[in-house]
């Protein structure tokens, strides 16, 4: 049973007042409790591993070979598209946090999670794109914890593209067992 006497929101009049006060600011409140900095920082390192990532997953949609190649390269070209979509929100993200999406090719496998490996052979290229997917599972795992309940627009974010990681990781888990029968 909830206690009706507090009010679910504070003084409405006081909110309004807060909302109008730092305007410049746009959506960060002062119930913003996570560190804007570090949050970009955060964010431009996980925007650097998804442009790796559609730079690989091109790469080898471009360069895949063999018997199966119909196949897996347009799963390879759904992922790029995927992986793109990512690296719009994100960078969409950092720009609502005043910061600056860092687009720069100089320093961008540096500032990324995952590596760009071209592969040799189809089988190659799966395993080096499922390896990136584990990663990439792996750090927004953790940053995810890291923002908890300080930004959960950010951490809510994060979560709906892990969860398309996942996917994508399952996907090519698929594709290398086709591959190695």
């Amino acid at each position: 049973m909830s206690d009706t006497s507090t009010p679910f929101l504070s003084d409405v009049t006081e909110l309004r007042r807060r909302a109008r006060e730092h305007m410049e600011k746009g959506p960060i409140t002062p119930s913003y409790k996570g560190d804007i900095a570090r949050t970009v920082d955060i964010l431009n390192a996980a925007l650097a591993t998804e442009i790796v990532c559609v730079l690989r997953y091109k790469r080898h949609y471009y360069m895949a070979k063999g018997i199966n190649k119909d196949a897996v390269a347009a799963e390879f070209l759904t992922h790029a598209n995927e992986e793109q979509g990512h690296a719009d929100r994100i960078a969409e993200r950092i720009s609502q946090l005043g910061g600056a999406p860092n687009l720069n090719p100089e320093g961008l496998l540096a500032r990324s999670h995952s590596q760009y490996v071209e592969g040799d052979s189809l089988l190659d290229m799966i395993k080096e794109n499922l390896v990136a997917e584990r990663i990439a599972i792996e750090s927004y795992t953790e940053i995810i914890r890291y923002f908890g309940s300080n930004d959960p627009t950010t951490r809510r974010l994060m979560e709906e593209i892990l969860a398309v990681e996942e996917e994508h990781a399952n996907d090519m888990a698929d594709l290398l067992e086709s591959e190695a029968h």
